[in-house]
């Protein structure tokens, strides 16, 4: 039988999309296996995959079937428009994200804008490269924004995130809450942009004067906030 293998991101160019014949009965730690036997892809980034088959994340025990996709999926970095999520190849027009969230009821609104910065650890950055598992970072972005809302009894969340090429000081990821209250607005805007950066299948290549890397996997913590400024209508965060 069949399966259609995907990679994205820095594993894309050793191992392009491909069908491969598997055995029936054969699970995904064993395609794995395989595939670092042949020595597509080394032990190190196997280890580091995270795997997801028909759109959904899935353990090395799951076994496949004829037909199915399976991508495998570097460490995370982050258009179909769907409601209140979606990713976009456009500039992210923040006024209009916010203007379609506010509601009358609201008592707070927080905007997370992330923004391209000149530098990262001290190399000057020329523009970044940001490219999607798209069909299935659209169903954990929405999963993620039915979870704040739940979670932190927020009103409304909007999520978008922009693919393709990025120029410093352009906007990569918009997330505004509205809520009846600013603490709820603030630990739903924090959950969704920390979770969306270790979970969401997003990648970013990070072009510098000096040579081009895709950015490695990382835990978010209170040290990337770089910068807080006031704006009439909301909270800019650069990161």
């Amino acid at each position: 039988m069949q399966v259609r293998v995907r990679t994205f991101g820095p594993w894309r160019e050793k191992l392009p999309g491909r069908d491969v014949e598997v055995a029936a009965g054969q699970t995904v730690g064993a395609l794995l296996a395989e595939l670092g036997a042949r020595g597509v892809l080394d032990a190190t980034m196997l280890r580091a995959a995270a795997v997801a088959v028909n759109q959904e994340y899935a353990g090395r025990e799951v076994v496949l079937r004829d037909g199915d996709e399976v991508a495998i999926l570097p460490p995370v970095s982050g258009g179909a428009v769907d409601e209140m999520v979606w990713l976009t190849r456009e500039a992210i027009d923040a006024r209009a994200v916010v203007d379609a969230v506010r509601d009358a009821g609201d008592g707070a609104m927080v905007v997370f804008d992330g923004v391209v910065r000149n530098n990262t650890r001290g190399r000057t950055t020329l523009h970044l490269d940001y490219e999607a598992y798209e069909e299935m970072a659209l169903k954990q972005m929405r999963a993620l924004r039915e979870e704040a809302i739940a979670k932190f009894g927020v009103r409304e969340v909007a999520i978008v995130h922009r693919l393709g090429r990025l120029a410093v000081g352009e906007t990569s990821v918009l997330i505004v809450v509205g809520a009846a209250h600013r603490g709820a607005a603030f630990e739903a805007s924090r959950f969704v942009i920390d979770t969306l950066k270790k979970t969401v299948p997003i990648w970013k290549k990070e072009q510098f004067v000096d040579g081009a890397v895709w950015a490695d996997g990382e835990q978010v913590d209170e040290g990337r906030v770089l910068a807080v400024r006031l704006e009439p209508d909301a909270l800019r965060v650069v990161v």
